[in-house]
């Protein structure tokens, strides 16, 4: 899995796992920091929560065309930079009120300019590592590996959340709202470590940041030269891809909205027994040492390696038994905590995806990229099928709320609804994103290698922005109905893929 890859490859992966740490860890809480702080409602924070999204994936549009002409690397270290300084006003409590709101959407303002100008120029480097005759059979995987790093910073994003929130009122007693202020403190030391990391291992990668200064660096490789119908054919493709994607980025970005409503009004505020175990994130790193360990076990050349990692394996699994027979209580369930669970599924299921396409390519029979994305679509579909089945018999959002200020009985569901549909989306996302951003980097014609990253990012902006229409839906619409609006879409897109897919396939030939 890790074999062959170029060092390269892990300093990048690194890099951008700091930077999404710090992303996530804001995320996990801000649209209940803006309902929580500013009163807002749902629909409010949902439109905002959806515009900063959808900024956050649109700047890499200009951030690609930027790098284009002064090089990847620069971008990638102004932008890094940039965010830094939005984390840090965004860390800064300055009450509810005008000034307050103002200083908000200036961090946001900045978060955004700064992720455009990092997030897609790094993907463009990496994408640059594989453009070597000796790395191309490599760069499905590569991404696959990559996008793994990015969720591994992710995993731990909502626990530390959650967790220095409620250590910020219980040591010194701060309201919600002023204590979700401590959770963008830690995005600003994710990012500090993240700078740390790129510059510890520049050397490794610098062939590929770009720009006139490393135009005549020996190693770079040449520059494919293409017909005009050869670049016409291949952009098409790739606005067909990106007129998908956008569809898909609506549904799955509920995650961080529609879904983090529902785990905070319609599902159980706390778990017991063996439940309890999903809900810590060190249950779930171990699980993903078992399954690392599990993979090497197989894969290892020497004997000594085998024996290392069985014994890896069986010291993971111990301790999750020990910890099993040690359960007492109760454990309270905070709603952001659920968002966990997609990354941790990535983590863990990437290298069963990476086994299970590489021993289909080794048969000669591995789905193409477009063809991986159009199955991507009807897993997504199949995810809102379990919200949407699950739901049935449900209040609607409105319902729900006044039966709690009534101080009625709430009918709540488990919390394994939520985990289960967080697995079925987490398999969508492994067949589309990395292999969506892979597909970009392959078929881009040399020249606008970063304005298509860019544009990748744009489709998944409109995407974003549109995941505020889960928010205006929340309220008095039966939430069955809520979840067909996105499992629609996304058959509908699906089937556009399969029709579309002939003229997808033939770009990349």
């Amino acid at each position: 899995m890790f074999k062959g890859q170029p060092k390269a490859l892990f300093a990048l992966a690194l890099a951008n796992t700091g930077e999404r740490f710090g992303y996530y860890t804001m995320l996990a809480v801000f649209a209940l920091f803006l309902r929580a702080n500013f009163g807002l409602e749902a629909g409010t924070a949902g439109a905002i929560y959806s515009t900063f999204l959808g900024l956050v994936y649109f700047m890499p549009l200009f951030g690609g065309m930027l790098a284009d002409k002064f090089g990847y690397g620069k971008m990638v270290t102004i932008g890094i930079s940039v965010m830094f300084l939005g984390y840090l006003l965004l860390s800064v409590p300055l009450g509810s009120g005008t000034v307050a709101m103002v200083a908000m959407f200036a961090a946001l303002l900045l978060i955004s300019v700064g992720t455009g100008l990092f997030k897609g120029n790094l993907q463009v480097m990496v994408g640059n590592l594989y453009d070597s005759p000796e790395y191309a059979d490599k760069r499905d995987s590569a991404f696959s590996l990559f996008y793994m790093a990015i969720n591994i910073g992710a995993l731990f994003a909502p626990t530390a959340a959650v967790e220095i929130t409620r250590y910020a009122q219980e040591k010194f007693g701060y309201a919600l709202n002023d204590a979700y202020h401590f959770a963008f403190m830690v995005a600003c030391a994710a990012l500090i470590l993240s700078i740390l990391i790129y510059f510890a291992f520049r050397p490794t990668f610098r062939h590929v940041e770009g720009g006139k200064k490393d135009a005549a660096v020996k190693d770079a490789a040449p520059v494919q030269e293409l017909t005009p119908a050869q670049t016409k054919s291949r952009m098409v493709a790739l606005f067909l891809v990106f007129a998908v994607v956008i569809f898909f980025w609506m549904a799955f970005h509920q995650n961080g909205l529609t879904l983090t409503y529902f785990a905070n009004e319609f599902t159980e505020k706390s778990a017991e027994g063996f439940t309890t175990m999903f809900f810590s994130v060190w249950n779930l790193a171990l699980v993903i040492v078992a399954v690392y360990a599990a993979f090497s076990i197989f894969q290892s050349e020497s004997k000594n390696a085998k024996a290392i990692s069985a014994l890896v394996f069986i010291a993971a699994l111990a301790v999750l038994v020990i910890k099993y027979f040690n359960i007492s209580g109760s454990k309270e369930l905070s709603a952001p905590i659920f968002q966990q669970f997609n990354p941790f599924y990535v983590v863990a299921l990437t290298p069963v995806s990476m086994a299970v396409f590489g021993a289909l390519a080794k048969k000669g029979k591995e789905p193409s990229a477009p063809r991986k994305i159009a199955y991507g679509m009807v897993i997504a579909a199949l995810g809102f099928a379990v919200m949407a089945f699950c739901s049935i018999g449900l209040n609607t959002p409105d319902a729900q709320a006044q039966l709690a200020a009534d101080g009625g009985e709430l009918t709540l569901v488990s919390p394994y609804v939520l985990i289960c549909t967080y697995l079925v989306l987490t398999f969508a996302e492994l067949f589309l994103s990395p292999m969506g951003i892979s597909f970009v980097s392959k078929v881009a014609p040399p020249k606008y290698k970063g304005m298509m990253m860019g544009c990748w990012f744009v489709a998944t902006a409109i995407g974003n922005m549109l995941v505020s229409v889960g928010g205006f839906l929340w309220g008095g619409l039966n939430l069955t109905a809520v979840w067909s609006v996105f499992l629609v879409l996304c058959l509908i897109s699906a089937i556009f893929m399969f029709v579309m897919m002939k003229r997808l396939e033939n770009a990349t030939k």
